[in-house]
């Protein structure tokens, strides 16, 4: 008996060793970090964060384990959202205020024309992966790039894989094989790298099994990995599971604020997949050592998409003003949900105001290469690292003003540009100059315009916005001449 009782403390002692022993090594090695977006998820769309109608429970488990943040801000589209993401640097100094394709075909009949803004993200600039690349980490996009042609695809950026992205900002069908034309117009559209698939198969779940096999190829290589999977949903077009459909909406009712039942169905899919990327983590020792984040790009889009069978809209931003587009806070308000272990607490929340620009320096602090005369270290970034706030989400961090720019045209919106600083918001339109100001504490809504009450912080919020753009030089929209009339242009012609 004295004898099996030593043999089972041996034996208890020598798992005690080789656990503690593999939890060292974890610890002590490079984290490997999954970045999750979403595409038009708006604030409210996930049940964490006040869905009336959308089921999450993989998201809300995710978040009950991490920290959610209430005030995280993009910019109001996705490519410039996804440029200032995969740099640390803001959009208008980057010059990328609107999507790709509106940038190469801005619209002319309006008051103003728009702002130039480029197609591609430059390849001078440096990315989250190849900070992470030149860590030897091995990396990963999967799913929507959308930040230009392909001389400027994701293997040019940085990126080991590609499986999925391209230039174009939503795809013609959610269903394989993820292709043809009349949706968006004439252009035939495609998803690459995914043709091994069969009829019923659907994107969002093919995306998940191309990241998990990542993350299986990272665990047999031993190699710490930074995997970028970039969903297309819940963009239009707004396509689901029948199964799905079907159960959202028995569950229809006049007193939600959310009424779309076939984006509610799409929201379901994305919530599996974050919780099939969960669950594989966990099965690995790599779960302990992994840092997951999840955000969106910009806000929901509350127009409609007919072609879904519901002629309604998509979502509502609601208690929040407004939706994709907008510089109201239901356009640039988003969701973000981070796990970090070692650094996180279960369950918490901050309420301090942050940017998705702040996700750069946050995971890179450490990375720049000195000896490599392109990865340069002294780079300008406007994100600021949020590790303080992720350990300790109740203390006060300086970051200054929140910036937004959007000097383009969308159906929520005229040209406009924002600050937020602490409480105070002011957003001016740049077609006659007008302004509005919120106190964001009290009217998150944004339904009480304090211009003319508080007129002092008017005043110094639209002085540092007009500075702020002459810093970063955000290019500006300009006067459209106007069109001269058939007879007037023949009578101005040289006789």
């Amino acid at each position: 008996m004295r004898f099996a009782s030593r043999l089972g403390l041996t034996v208890i002692n020598c798992v005690l060793v080789l656990v503690s022993g593999s939890a060292r090594a974890a610890e002590s090695s490079p984290p490997n970090v999954v970045l999750i977006l979403a595409d038009d998820l708006g604030w409210t769309d996930l049940a964490c964060y006040g869905s009336d109608l959308h089921e999450t429970p993989r998201l809300d488990e995710f978040a009950q384990g991490g920290l959610r943040f209430t005030q995280a801000y993009a910019m109001s589209v996705c490519t410039p959202s996804r440029a200032m993401l995969m740099t640390g640097r803001h959009a208008a100094r980057l010059g990328i205020t609107t999507w790709s394709e509106g940038a190469l075909n801005p619209e002319t009949d309006r008051p103003l024309l728009p702002a130039v803004s480029r197609p591609n993200l430059p390849r001078s600039e440096i990315t989250l992966a190849e900070r992470f690349r030149t860590a030897g980490y091995l990396t990963a996009a999967i799913g929507k790039w959308h930040l230009g042609d392909a001389s400027h695809f994701p293997e040019t950026q940085g990126f080991d894989i590609n499986v999925g992205g391209n230039h174009w900002g939503a795809p013609m069908t959610f269903w394989w094989p993820y292709r043809g034309s009349g949706r968006f117009g004439p252009e035939y559209r495609y998803v690459p790298a995914l043709d091994l698939g069969e009829p019923g198969e659907y994107l969002t779940d093919r995306l998940t099994d191309e990241a998990i096999r990542v993350i299986d190829h990272a665990e047999t290589e031993e190699r710490p990995f930074f995997l970028y999977l970039v969903h297309y949903a819940p963009h239009t077009p707004i396509e689901a599971k029948r199964a799905d459909v079907d159960y959202f909406a028995l569950r229809m009712s006049p007193f939600r604020r959310h009424q779309h039942p076939v984006y509610a169905a799409m929201i379901r899919s994305l919530d599996e997949s974050v919780g099939r990327v969960l669950d594989r983590l966990r099965e690995s020792e790599m779960g302990r050592n992994t840092i997951v984040i999840f955000a969106s790009d910009n806000g929901g889009y509350i127009g409609s998409d007919p072609k879904s069978g519901w002629d309604l809209p998509v979502t509502s931003n609601a208690p929040l003003r407004s939706g994709k587009g907008s510089l109201y806070e239901g356009g640039i308000r988003v969701p973000l949900i981070i796990r970090w272990p070692g650094k996180t607490r279960s369950g918490s929340v901050c309420d301090t105001p942050v940017s998705l620009a702040d996700l750069f320096p946050t995971l890179t602090d450490g990375m720049a290469d000195p000896t490599d005369p392109n990865d340069d270290p002294y780079v300008t970034l406007d994100g600021i690292d949020l590790k303080p706030l992720i350990e300790d989400p109740t203390i006060t961090l300086d970051s200054g003003p929140l910036y937004f720019h959007f000097p383009h045209y969308y159906p929520t919106t005229t040209p406009a540009s924002a600050i937020r600083e602490g409480d105070w918001k002011l957003i001016e339109y740049l077609e006659d100059g007008r302004s509005e100001l919120y106190n964001l504490a009290t009217d998150p809504g944004e339904r009480q315009d304090r211009t003319t009450s508080a007129p002092q912080q008017w005043a110094d919020l639209r002085q540092k916005l007009a500075a702020w753009r002459v810093k970063v030089g955000a290019a500006m929209p300009t006067p459209n001449p106007p069109t001269p009339s058939p007879r007037s242009a023949a009578a101005s012609q040289p006789r």
